[in-house]
Protein backbone atom coordinates (compact mmCIF):
# COMPACT_ATOMS: atom_id res chain seq x y z
CA UNK A 1 0.00 0.00 0.00
CA UNK A 2 1.38 3.25 -1.12
CA UNK A 3 2.10 5.92 1.88
CA UNK A 4 -0.05 9.35 1.83
CA UNK A 5 1.45 12.34 3.00
CA UNK A 6 2.02 11.68 7.09
CA UNK A 7 4.24 12.65 9.73
CA UNK A 8 5.51 9.25 9.50
CA UNK A 9 6.55 9.32 6.15
CA UNK A 10 8.69 12.52 7.24
CA UNK A 11 10.09 11.56 9.80
CA UNK A 12 11.40 8.42 8.04
CA UNK A 13 12.68 10.89 4.72
CA UNK A 14 14.45 13.27 8.07
CA UNK A 15 16.11 10.16 9.36
CA UNK A 16 17.19 9.13 5.77
CA UNK A 17 18.68 12.50 5.26
CA UNK A 18 20.54 12.64 8.37
CA UNK A 19 22.54 9.16 7.60
CA UNK A 20 23.29 10.84 4.21
CA UNK A 21 24.64 13.51 6.55
CA UNK A 22 26.32 11.68 8.39
CA UNK A 23 28.42 9.89 5.27
CA UNK A 24 28.60 13.16 3.48
CA UNK A 25 30.55 14.74 7.13
CA UNK A 26 32.84 11.72 6.73
CA UNK A 27 33.49 12.59 3.79
CA UNK A 28 34.73 15.69 4.81
CA UNK A 29 37.37 14.24 7.07
CA UNK A 30 38.55 11.95 3.93
CA UNK A 31 38.82 14.56 1.71
CA UNK A 32 41.04 16.38 4.34
CA UNK A 33 43.30 13.45 5.33
CA UNK A 34 43.57 12.87 1.46
CA UNK A 35 45.19 16.65 0.82
CA UNK A 36 47.33 15.87 4.40
CA UNK A 37 48.97 12.74 2.94
CA UNK A 38 49.29 14.64 -0.48
CA UNK A 39 46.74 11.78 -2.02
CA UNK A 40 44.58 13.99 -4.17
CA UNK A 41 46.65 13.83 -6.98
CA UNK A 42 47.30 10.17 -7.02
CA UNK A 43 44.82 9.15 -9.71
CA UNK A 44 45.25 11.63 -12.62
CA UNK A 45 41.98 10.15 -14.56
CA UNK A 46 38.04 10.57 -13.73
CA UNK A 47 36.13 7.63 -14.14
CA UNK A 48 33.09 8.22 -12.87
CA UNK A 49 31.16 5.23 -13.78
CA UNK A 50 34.07 2.75 -14.49
CA UNK A 51 36.16 3.73 -11.16
CA UNK A 52 34.34 1.45 -8.40
CA UNK A 53 37.38 -1.24 -8.28
CA UNK A 54 41.28 0.07 -7.41
CA UNK A 55 43.48 -2.22 -9.58
CA UNK A 56 43.22 -5.70 -9.10
CA UNK A 57 46.23 -7.03 -10.62
CA UNK A 58 50.20 -6.24 -11.35
CA UNK A 59 49.31 -5.14 -14.68
CA UNK A 60 46.55 -2.31 -13.40
CA UNK A 61 49.06 -0.92 -10.74
CA UNK A 62 51.78 -1.01 -13.68
CA UNK A 63 49.15 0.90 -15.90
CA UNK A 64 48.15 3.77 -13.33
CA UNK A 65 51.44 4.39 -11.46
CA UNK A 66 52.82 5.08 -15.29
CA UNK A 67 50.05 7.68 -15.92
CA UNK A 68 51.02 9.16 -11.65
CA UNK A 69 54.59 8.86 -13.08
CA UNK A 70 53.90 11.35 -15.85
CA UNK A 71 51.93 14.07 -13.27
CA UNK A 72 53.77 17.20 -12.05
CA UNK A 73 53.78 16.16 -8.80
CA UNK A 74 55.55 12.83 -9.32
CA UNK A 75 58.34 14.53 -11.60
CA UNK A 76 58.37 17.45 -9.29
CA UNK A 77 57.76 15.90 -5.62
CA UNK A 78 57.87 12.19 -5.52
CA UNK A 79 60.13 11.26 -8.23
CA UNK A 80 61.74 9.03 -5.75
CA UNK A 81 58.60 6.90 -5.11
CA UNK A 82 58.59 3.19 -6.56
CA UNK A 83 55.08 1.33 -7.26
CA UNK A 84 55.12 0.18 -3.33
CA UNK A 85 55.10 4.38 -2.15
CA UNK A 86 53.00 5.01 -4.98
CA UNK A 87 49.76 2.44 -3.54
CA UNK A 88 49.95 4.03 -0.25
CA UNK A 89 49.08 7.43 -0.90
CA UNK A 90 46.64 5.81 -3.59
CA UNK A 91 44.29 4.53 -0.92
CA UNK A 92 43.32 7.66 0.45
CA UNK A 93 42.24 9.27 -2.88
CA UNK A 94 40.51 5.70 -3.68
CA UNK A 95 38.37 5.90 -0.75
CA UNK A 96 37.90 9.38 -1.06
CA UNK A 97 36.36 8.87 -4.38
CA UNK A 98 34.63 5.42 -3.40
CA UNK A 99 32.75 7.59 -0.47
CA UNK A 100 31.62 9.95 -2.70
CA UNK A 101 30.28 7.10 -4.76
CA UNK A 102 28.80 5.42 -1.72
CA UNK A 103 26.71 8.72 -0.33
CA UNK A 104 25.64 8.61 -4.51
CA UNK A 105 24.00 5.60 -3.74
CA UNK A 106 22.63 6.47 -0.31
CA UNK A 107 20.76 9.07 -1.45
CA UNK A 108 19.60 8.35 -5.20
CA UNK A 109 18.32 4.49 -4.23
CA UNK A 110 15.84 5.70 -1.01
CA UNK A 111 14.77 8.48 -2.91
CA UNK A 112 13.58 6.62 -5.61
CA UNK A 113 12.11 4.12 -3.27
CA UNK A 114 10.59 7.14 -1.64
CA UNK A 115 8.97 8.81 -4.23
CA UNK A 116 7.78 5.07 -6.11
CA UNK A 117 5.92 4.60 -2.43
CA UNK A 118 4.85 7.84 -2.50
CA UNK A 119 5.98 9.07 0.32
CA UNK A 120 7.78 12.62 -0.20
CA UNK A 121 5.11 15.53 -0.38
CA UNK A 122 4.77 17.66 -3.23
CA UNK A 123 6.85 20.41 -1.93
CA UNK A 124 9.73 18.53 -0.73
CA UNK A 125 10.41 16.63 -4.20
CA UNK A 126 11.99 20.30 -5.61
CA UNK A 127 14.23 20.44 -2.29
CA UNK A 128 15.48 16.69 -2.77
CA UNK A 129 16.01 17.12 -6.18
CA UNK A 130 18.19 20.14 -6.09
CA UNK A 131 19.91 18.31 -3.04
CA UNK A 132 20.71 15.16 -5.55
CA UNK A 133 21.91 17.74 -8.29
CA UNK A 134 24.14 19.21 -6.13
CA UNK A 135 25.66 15.90 -5.19
CA UNK A 136 26.34 15.32 -9.04
CA UNK A 137 27.89 19.39 -9.30
CA UNK A 138 30.37 18.32 -6.32
CA UNK A 139 31.57 15.38 -7.89
CA UNK A 140 32.69 17.58 -11.13
CA UNK A 141 33.42 20.28 -8.89
CA UNK A 142 36.18 17.31 -7.29
CA UNK A 143 37.51 16.39 -10.48
CA UNK A 144 38.22 20.33 -11.87
CA UNK A 145 39.93 20.93 -8.53
CA UNK A 146 42.05 17.89 -8.74
CA UNK A 147 42.95 19.06 -12.65
CA UNK A 148 44.58 22.37 -11.23
CA UNK A 149 47.38 20.33 -9.78
CA UNK A 150 47.89 17.96 -12.95
CA UNK A 151 49.15 21.04 -15.27
CA UNK A 152 52.39 22.48 -14.45
CA UNK A 153 52.10 23.65 -10.59
CA UNK A 154 51.50 20.07 -8.85
CA UNK A 155 49.20 21.68 -6.08
CA UNK A 156 45.31 22.29 -6.40
CA UNK A 157 44.07 25.21 -6.70
CA UNK A 158 43.47 27.49 -3.47
CA UNK A 159 40.59 28.71 -5.59
CA UNK A 160 39.08 25.70 -6.75
CA UNK A 161 39.67 23.82 -2.94
CA UNK A 162 37.98 26.68 -1.37
CA UNK A 163 34.43 26.12 -3.76
CA UNK A 164 35.15 22.40 -3.24
CA UNK A 165 34.77 22.52 0.27
CA UNK A 166 32.54 25.31 0.65
CA UNK A 167 29.97 23.01 -1.67
CA UNK A 168 30.20 20.12 1.34
CA UNK A 169 29.11 22.44 3.73
CA UNK A 170 26.32 24.00 1.64
CA UNK A 171 25.18 20.12 0.94
CA UNK A 172 25.40 19.36 4.75
CA UNK A 173 23.93 22.15 5.97
CA UNK A 174 20.98 21.53 3.19
CA UNK A 175 20.77 17.97 4.54
CA UNK A 176 20.26 19.05 7.78
CA UNK A 177 18.43 21.73 7.65
CA UNK A 178 15.48 19.31 5.65
CA UNK A 179 15.83 16.42 7.91
CA UNK A 180 15.13 19.35 11.30
CA UNK A 181 12.48 20.46 9.31
CA UNK A 182 11.14 16.57 8.61
CA UNK A 183 11.58 15.59 12.31
CA UNK A 184 11.73 17.93 14.81
CA UNK A 185 8.72 20.35 16.20
CA UNK A 186 7.07 22.59 14.10
CA UNK A 187 6.12 25.24 16.65
CA UNK A 188 9.00 27.50 18.27
CA UNK A 189 8.50 29.19 21.41
CA UNK A 190 8.21 32.98 21.09
CA UNK A 191 11.50 35.07 21.85
CA UNK A 192 13.03 37.92 20.49
CA UNK A 193 13.91 38.25 17.02
CA UNK A 194 17.22 39.01 17.57
CA UNK A 195 18.43 36.28 18.69
CA UNK A 196 17.44 34.63 15.10
CA UNK A 197 19.50 36.90 13.75
CA UNK A 198 22.09 36.66 16.66
CA UNK A 199 22.17 32.63 15.29
CA UNK A 200 22.59 33.48 11.53
CA UNK A 201 25.74 35.66 12.62
CA UNK A 202 27.45 32.78 14.54
CA UNK A 203 26.56 30.67 11.68
CA UNK A 204 27.83 32.97 9.05
CA UNK A 205 31.09 33.46 10.96
CA UNK A 206 31.29 29.80 11.30
CA UNK A 207 30.72 28.86 7.74
CA UNK A 208 33.45 31.88 7.26
CA UNK A 209 35.83 30.59 8.90
CA UNK A 210 35.39 27.66 7.20
CA UNK A 211 36.35 29.19 4.22
CA UNK A 212 39.42 31.27 5.68
CA UNK A 213 40.71 27.53 6.39
CA UNK A 214 40.01 25.98 3.23
CA UNK A 215 42.52 29.02 1.80
CA UNK A 216 45.07 28.34 4.65
CA UNK A 217 44.79 24.76 3.71
CA UNK A 218 45.16 25.33 -0.15
CA UNK A 219 48.60 27.48 0.24
CA UNK A 220 49.98 25.62 3.38
CA UNK A 221 49.66 28.66 5.31
CA UNK A 222 49.57 26.40 8.58
CA UNK A 223 53.24 25.76 8.51
CA UNK A 224 54.53 29.44 8.69
CA UNK A 225 53.71 31.21 11.56
CA UNK A 226 53.26 28.23 13.91
CA UNK A 227 53.11 31.14 17.14
CA UNK A 228 50.27 31.93 18.97
CA UNK A 229 48.83 34.23 19.66
CA UNK A 230 50.97 36.65 18.07
CA UNK A 231 52.65 35.95 14.88
CA UNK A 232 56.15 35.37 15.48
CA UNK A 233 55.81 38.38 17.51
CA UNK A 234 53.52 40.92 16.07
CA UNK A 235 49.93 41.00 15.67
CA UNK A 236 49.90 41.23 12.45
CA UNK A 237 52.64 39.43 10.04
CA UNK A 238 55.16 42.09 8.54
CA UNK A 239 54.76 40.47 5.33
CA UNK A 240 50.60 40.92 5.33
CA UNK A 241 50.60 43.18 2.24
CA UNK A 242 53.77 42.55 0.13
CA UNK A 243 51.83 41.68 -3.28
CA UNK A 244 50.81 43.85 -5.61
CA UNK A 245 47.74 44.48 -6.38
CA UNK A 246 46.71 44.67 -2.94
CA UNK A 247 43.76 42.81 -2.67
CA UNK A 248 45.65 39.22 -3.82
CA UNK A 249 47.20 39.66 -0.42
CA UNK A 250 43.29 38.29 0.55
CA UNK A 251 43.82 35.21 -1.09
CA UNK A 252 47.42 34.48 -2.18
CA UNK A 253 49.45 35.56 0.35
CA UNK A 254 49.67 32.69 3.11
CA UNK A 255 50.92 35.25 5.74
CA UNK A 256 47.57 36.75 5.24
CA UNK A 257 44.95 33.96 4.81
CA UNK A 258 46.60 32.41 7.97
CA UNK A 259 46.04 35.88 10.05
CA UNK A 260 42.46 36.52 8.52
CA UNK A 261 41.64 32.66 9.18
CA UNK A 262 42.71 33.46 12.92
CA UNK A 263 40.90 36.72 12.88
CA UNK A 264 37.38 35.14 11.98
CA UNK A 265 38.57 32.21 14.28
CA UNK A 266 38.07 34.83 17.15
CA UNK A 267 34.79 36.84 15.92
CA UNK A 268 33.12 33.36 15.94
CA UNK A 269 34.40 32.62 19.33
CA UNK A 270 33.23 36.16 20.41
CA UNK A 271 29.90 35.90 18.59
CA UNK A 272 28.98 32.59 20.54
CA UNK A 273 29.85 33.91 23.59
CA UNK A 274 28.23 36.62 23.17
CA UNK A 275 25.03 34.26 22.01
CA UNK A 276 25.19 32.06 25.36
CA UNK A 277 25.22 35.17 27.66
CA UNK A 278 22.00 35.89 25.85
CA UNK A 279 20.65 32.74 26.29
CA UNK A 280 21.83 32.04 29.82
CA UNK A 281 19.66 35.54 31.16
CA UNK A 282 16.48 34.31 29.17
CA UNK A 283 13.56 32.15 30.12
CA UNK A 284 14.10 30.02 26.74
CA UNK A 285 12.65 26.42 26.81
CA UNK A 286 15.91 24.17 27.94
CA UNK A 287 16.26 22.34 24.61
CA UNK A 288 17.06 26.00 22.89
CA UNK A 289 19.31 27.03 25.89
CA UNK A 290 21.45 23.62 25.61
CA UNK A 291 21.38 23.72 21.85
CA UNK A 292 23.43 27.22 22.34
CA UNK A 293 25.56 25.38 24.88
CA UNK A 294 26.64 22.88 22.43
CA UNK A 295 27.51 25.08 20.49
CA UNK A 296 29.72 27.14 22.87
CA UNK A 297 31.63 23.79 23.58
CA UNK A 298 32.38 23.13 20.34
CA UNK A 299 34.01 26.74 19.29
CA UNK A 300 36.16 26.40 22.33
CA UNK A 301 37.35 23.18 21.35
CA UNK A 302 37.62 23.74 18.00
CA UNK A 303 39.57 26.92 19.09
CA UNK A 304 42.09 24.78 21.37
CA UNK A 305 42.47 22.45 18.21
CA UNK A 306 43.07 24.97 15.67
CA UNK A 307 45.92 26.17 17.74
CA UNK A 308 47.49 23.10 18.97
CA UNK A 309 47.38 22.34 15.27
CA UNK A 310 49.41 25.10 13.96
CA UNK A 311 52.05 25.17 16.81
CA UNK A 312 52.79 21.66 16.53
CA UNK A 313 52.86 22.47 12.65
CA UNK A 314 49.88 20.74 11.41
CA UNK A 315 50.18 16.61 12.68
CA UNK A 316 48.22 14.59 10.61
CA UNK A 317 46.14 13.65 13.27
CA UNK A 318 45.43 17.15 14.91
CA UNK A 319 44.48 18.28 11.62
CA UNK A 320 42.25 15.97 10.87
CA UNK A 321 40.35 16.51 14.46
CA UNK A 322 40.39 20.04 13.43
CA UNK A 323 38.67 19.20 10.35
CA UNK A 324 35.82 17.02 12.38
CA UNK A 325 35.54 19.72 14.72
CA UNK A 326 34.62 22.01 11.79
CA UNK A 327 31.88 19.70 10.49
CA UNK A 328 30.87 19.49 14.24
CA UNK A 329 30.72 23.27 14.32
CA UNK A 330 28.80 24.24 11.51
CA UNK A 331 26.15 21.30 12.24
CA UNK A 332 25.98 22.65 15.47
CA UNK A 333 25.43 26.18 14.40
CA UNK A 334 22.83 24.90 11.69
CA UNK A 335 20.88 22.94 14.61
CA UNK A 336 20.75 25.90 17.01
CA UNK A 337 19.87 28.39 13.87
CA UNK A 338 17.20 26.11 13.07
CA UNK A 339 15.79 26.22 16.49
CA UNK A 340 15.70 29.92 16.64
CA UNK A 341 14.22 30.17 13.09
CA UNK A 342 11.00 32.45 11.79
CA UNK A 343 10.01 33.20 15.31
CA UNK A 344 7.31 36.16 16.16
CA UNK A 345 8.22 37.81 19.57
CA UNK A 346 9.67 41.02 20.52
CA UNK A 347 12.63 43.32 18.72
CA UNK A 348 14.77 43.14 21.31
Amino acid sequence: MLYQESRDADRMIGFWLFGVAAMVAIMVVIGGITRLTGSGLSMVEWRPLLGWLPPLSEEQWTRVFALYQNSPQYLQVNAWMGLEEFQRIFWWEYIHRLWGRLIGLAFVLPFGWFLFRGMVRRNLRLRLLVLLLLGGMQGAVGWWMVKSGLVDDPSVSQYRLTVHLGLAFVILGALLWTAFDLTLETTAPVMPRSLYRHAVLALICVSVTVLAGALVAGLHAGLIYNTFPLMDGDVVPEDYAHLSPFWLNMTENPAAVQFHHRVAAVVSVLVVIGLLLRVTRSDLPVDRRLRVHLLAGLVFIQAALGITTLVFVVPLDLAAAHQAGAVALFASAVWVTHGFRGIEGTNR
